[in-house]
């Protein structure tokens, strides 16, 4: 099992520069991967939120090894082919390094839908990330780009350079939800969350073949059954409004699962 930090990047996580020394520590200490958050708010306490793209553009130079991607971005609340820019050129940063994790998004934890006027409906979102993800596709090809859907135009754009690699994708969604899991085997990567113990891993990802499943737990937590389940990712789940640095850097000395 790989493991990697993973942050929100909120009040004191709120410094790019620090998540990229932050990034560095964990490189240096035998991680794997670096991930954040993507909100544009959340519920008080947290008052101060950084933007995931200046903050993973900041980690990737600040690194050589690890892989970093925003986990996970709420794909209808992004223009396709602005993200089909913004991946292909971290990516290229990197040096092949970057991850997408995808998903709906919730509005319900600090209204950044409600209250920039995006989309709140569950089902109209998911149809949006379905058509996102063709267009991400079709863009990271670099050949010209033709959609015409319901929610997306993209007119006969071509999208170069191209990234680094092929951007493996992994999809995030609730165990028991069947879209997401309909999702995640077209993709590379399946991340149920909210999950509580191994056997709802197990019954989450049945019938899946895919080379990446992601677990979130608290550090501290003995994750060994959840890789007997199946999970191939530990991801460092840290509650959102009480982080700190100290408890961050605590967690990276005690190192990777």
């Amino acid at each position: 099992m790989r493991s990697a930090l993973w942050v929100p990047l909120f009040d004191e996580l709120a410094d790019p520069l620090l998540v990229a020394r932050l990034a560095a520590e964990a490189e240096e200490l035998g991680w794997h991967g670096v991930f954040v958050w993507d909100h544009l708010a959340w519920r008080p306490p947290v008052r101060a939120v950084a933007d995931p793209w200046i903050t993973l553009a900041a980690a990737a130079t600040a690194t050589e090894r690890v892989l970093l991607g925003p986990m996970v971005t709420p794909l209808p609340r992004r223009r396709p082919a602005k993200l089909a820019r913004e991946t292909a050129t971290l990516d290229l940063l990197s040096g092949g390094r970057l991850v997408l994790g995808v998903g709906l998004g919730s509005d319900r934890f600090g209204r950044e839908f409600s209250a920039t006027g995006d989309e709140v409906d569950d089902r109209r979102r998911g149809a949006m990330l379905d058509e996102a993800l063709a267009i991400l596709d079709a863009a990271w090809s670099g050949r010209p780009v033709r959609h015409r859907g319901e929610h997306y135009v993209v007119d006969d754009l071509t999208f170069l350079p191209r990234p680094a690699h092929r951007i493996p994708v992994w999809v995030a969604g609730f165990p028991g939800s069947a879209r997401p899991r309909r999702r995640a085997a077209t993709r590379d990567g399946f991340f149920p969350v909210n999950l509580e113990h191994p056997d709802e891993l197990a019954a989450a990802i049945d019938g899946l073949d895919l080379p990446d499943i992601v677990v979130a737990r608290p550090a501290g937590t003995d994750v060994t059954a959840f890789a007997a389940a199946g999970a191939t990712w530990w991801l460092t789940d840290f509650d959102p409004e009480k982080i700190t640095v100290d408890e961050v850097r605590g967690v990276l000395r005690d190192g990777p699962a």
